[in-house]
């Protein structure tokens, strides 16, 4: 019984446990669950911090501290070292707070990849009875330089393959290589960068120049064009300028000093073992000397600038060791460009006429033998309707390239002249190119054949592709040889002299139309016009003194919404250029993510003649940053632009503009790409390291002139940083290779983040590129998706 109990005491204790079990299990799953700890967010990295070492400088009664002077002393072995790590703590910096941005970066440098120009050879140039052109082969880096007959197989060139063909009566290639620059860059140690290039006008010898990167210059080369080899001399370091003598022996060469200032002009015989001829020499430091030729050979140029004078001389190229003759002069700082055709001189030049400053350029002639009184008469009648941008000249006709308000134009006046003394332009009764909407610039090609009826030249847009045409003086025909094709990735490249493709030919027929005297707007849809997808606007924006501003934009008709899309305001504002507002393959990748695409053709530049430049140079370089601040404020005034989505984006000059505009007011823009910027006016101007021409000290002032200088230190941005201000984030692009050093930079980035609220979501990053970038579509593109990611980036941050 005992036993019955204690077995029916332990049943009952299991069966309790058991419940006490399963009432556990229930409540364990219907609890709710803990909140589970997150891990620490990772700290954002952290911006280097170089060294402080302030050195005091002193001027016009003014002193002044740099903390990273040091950065400068380039013979300083201990200093440079130091460099090298802060550089190398950059770089690790830019790619912490870029990491997160890998796979767009691969998506958008795969997209512009696409877009690089497909076609391997540059449009072939007919000179005499050759043809030249530039090619890539397949695997290499560098382009081939190649000629082929004109007359041999004619019916096959083609302007996309002008290498394919046979000849099969001497048993060869029709191409003849002329210049592999792969091999040249053997030579140079790896790297080939070529700045000259002149082919003697009978067709024998190549006169080029490359860049010896362990020299830091320039060096002379001439090439036996039938053999390919190279003759002994001359053989020249430090070359600045070339110019062939009309019997295609004589070379003529500028060599610069230490300072790499063009002093010297030489004279060289090809094949002869004779020294070079030393032609003259300006022993004057302010003194700048540049040489070329004539169109037509006949004489060879010597353009002699100072602080105090332009000269221009002539050379008979028939006879080189001629005396030289001046035949041009006038004030300092001006451009003088002088061509000949048919026993009359003619010059392009923006000097002071009737003892009044010139708002533009004009054109003035006189015979050669009137020259020696240098007796000038202008060619045409003031006409306020235009504004005379360049010439270029063949034997037949003067191409006139206008601008009446911001739009181009192009036409043709037969030489020689119909009338003696100033005309105006209708009187000549010229014809125009039918050219599409909103062109924004049109350049002038090699045009070397000047005996030719053909010139070539390209026509620029916001919303069109560079398009290379021809314009056949003789008919009045053109036709486009080379554009790329957008909305199919590709190029489109028309045939030559006859197609051997029915829809290739078809197009070109469609083209080939007589020009008029007006432009019509139902001829835009023979360009490769992308204004169906892509808008283009105009403004006129009140600057600070009530001066109106031309503002340009762009963006996809497809994603704009007002106040949302972001923004990117270009601006450069220096040197009377103008803004380069052509298409540009990788702001697609923009406009197709919704972004509006602006530029500011601010005072300084070249937007809208001479006295739009020199009221933003000098001590009225303020003008031209006042100007890109009420553009950027219009954009989002009149919600063009999100409030905070403006991006800003300056090159070279522009980066001064723009980094000046963000210490004026940080606060309207989110973020800014600045290129190769100058940022240190103030010490690069007083104490340069590397040489400024006179043309630099006139754009943004002589430190020496006390009005100048206070001018500088008050827009210079490296001195005038606010301090505890927000700023927006901004991507230094710089390089070793460039007119302004890789320090300046380097002080700018540390400096800022020394004076301003930090916020790791507006970084200042500084990215160090190599010196090959612009020989290398590779390297364009990668470079291009880092400052296209990093806008990206920073806008959805905002």
């Amino acid at each position: 019984m005992a036993h019955l109990l204690k077995f029916m005491v332990n049943k009952n204790q299991n069966q309790n446990q058991n419940l006490t079990n399963i009432k556990f299990l229930v409540r364990f799953i219907h609890r709710k669950p803990s909140k589970q700890q997150k891990p620490p967010p990772v700290p954002p990295p952290k911006p280097p911090n170089p060294p402080q070492k302030p050195v005091s400088f002193s001027h016009h009664d003014e002193t002044w501290e740099d903390p990273y002077s040091w950065m400068t002393n380039l013979d300083d072995k201990v200093a440079m070292r130091h460099m090298d790590v802060y550089m190398e703590q950059e770089e690790k910096y830019t790619e912490a707070v870029m990491s997160d941005t890998e796979r767009i970066q691969n998506r958008l440098q795969a997209e512009m990849a696409v877009r690089i120009n497909s076609h391997l050879s540059s449009v072939p140039m007919k000179w005499g009875p050759w043809l030249y052109y530039r090619r890539v082969e397949e695997g290499k880096q560098y382009q081939v330089l190649c000629r082929r007959s004109v007359k041999l197989n004619e019916e096959f060139i083609s302007n996309s393959s002008p290498s394919a063909g046979f000849d099969f009566t001497a048993g060869k290639r029709i191409e003849q290589k002329l210049l592999d620059y792969n091999q040249e860059a053997e030579r140079f140690g790896g790297y080939a960068y070529e700045e000259l290039s002149e082919i003697s006008p009978d067709h024998r010898f190549l006169a080029h120049t490359m860049y010896d990167k362990e020299n830091d210059c320039f060096k002379l080369s001439v090439r036996d064009l039938s053999s390919s080899s190279l003759f002994k001399k001359p053989e020249v370091d430090r070359v600045a300028g070339l110019a062939w003598g009309r019997d295609g022996k004589s070379l003529f060469y500028t060599v610069t000093d230490s300072n790499k200032r063009p002093y010297r002009i030489f004279r060289s015989v090809i094949g002869e073992n004779e020294n070079d001829v030393l032609v003259m020499e300006e022993s004057d430091e302010n003194a700048y000397l540049s040489i070329r030729h004539t169109k037509d050979f006949q004489f060879v140029t010597v353009n002699v600038s100072s602080v105090t004078f332009s000269k221009v001389y002539l050379i008979n190229a028939a006879d080189p060791l001629s005396v030289m003759k001046l035949v041009y002069e006038c004030e300092p700082h001006v451009n003088c460009i002088i061509e000949h055709h048919r026993g009359h001189l003619y010059v392009f030049t923006n000097a002071v006429k009737d003892g009044q400053p010139a708002d533009s350029h004009y054109l003035l002639s006189c015979t050669v033998e009137a020259s020696d009184s240098r007796k000038w008469e202008n060619v045409f009648l003031d006409d306020p309707e235009f504004v005379l941008e360049d010439v270029d000249y063949n034997d037949t006709h003067l191409i006139l390239i206008l601008r009446e308000g911001r739009e181009f134009k192009i036409c043709a006046v037969p030489l020689p002249l119909a009338s003696k003394g100033a005309v105006r332009l209708k009187e000549l009764n010229p014809t125009f190119l039918p050219l599409p909407k909103y062109v924004c610039q049109i350049s002038p090609g090699p045009n070397y054949d000047y005996y030719s009826s053909t010139v070539q030249f390209t026509v620029s847009s916001p919303v069109m592709p560079d398009a290379v045409v021809d314009y056949n003086l003789a008919d009045g025909k053109w036709f486009i040889v080379q554009q790329q094709n957008v909305l199919q990735e590709g190029t489109r490249t028309l045939y030559g002299a006859t197609s051997v493709s029915v829809n290739t030919e078809k197009l070109r027929r469609s083209q080939s139309i007589h020009l008029s005297n007006e432009v019509h707007s139902e001829d835009d849809h023979l360009w490769n016009d992308l204004s169906e997808f892509y808008a283009c606007e105009r403004y006129d924006v009140a600057s600070h003194d009530g001066v109106l501003v031309p503002l340009t934009i762009v963006y996809s008709r497809k994603y704009r919404q007002d106040g949302l899309n972001p923004g990117l305001l270009h601006g450069h504002g220096a040197y009377g250029e103008l803004l380069d507002k052509r298409w540009r393959s990788e702001l697609k990748s923009l406009l197709d993510r919704g972004w509006v695409i602006a530029y500011a053709d601010v005072r300084g530049g070249g937007g809208k003649g001479t006295k739009w430049h020199l009221d933003g140079r000098r001590t009225k370089k303020q003008n031209g940053i006042n100007d890109y601040i009420s553009c950027a404020k219009f954009l989002l005034y009149k919600e063009i632009v999100h409030q905070s989505r403006l991006g800003a984006w300056g090159y070279s000059a522009g980066g001064l503009l723009v980094a000046s505009a963000i210490n004026m007011q940080p606060d309207l823009f989110r973020a800014a790409v600045l290129k190769v910027p100058f940022l240190d006016a103030t010490n690069t101007l007083l104490y340069p390291i590397l040489p400024l021409m006179p043309s630099d000290y006139e754009e943004f002032g002589d430190p020496e002139d006390v009005e100048d200088f206070r001018a500088i230190r008050k827009y210079s941005p490296y001195d005038n940083i606010q301090k505890d201000t927000l700023y927006p984030a901004v991507l230094v692009t710089s390089s070793l290779n460039t007119r302004f050093g890789v320090w300046e930079a380097a002080k700018w980035a540390a400096r800022v983040r020394d004076h301003v609220i930090y916020d790791p979501k507006r970084p200042i990053l500084l990215n160090l590129t190599v010196d090959v970038v612009e020989e290398n579509k590779y390297l364009q593109c990668k470079e291009s998706a880092l400052e296209t990611a990093f806008l990206i980036k920073m806008m959805m941050d905002s």
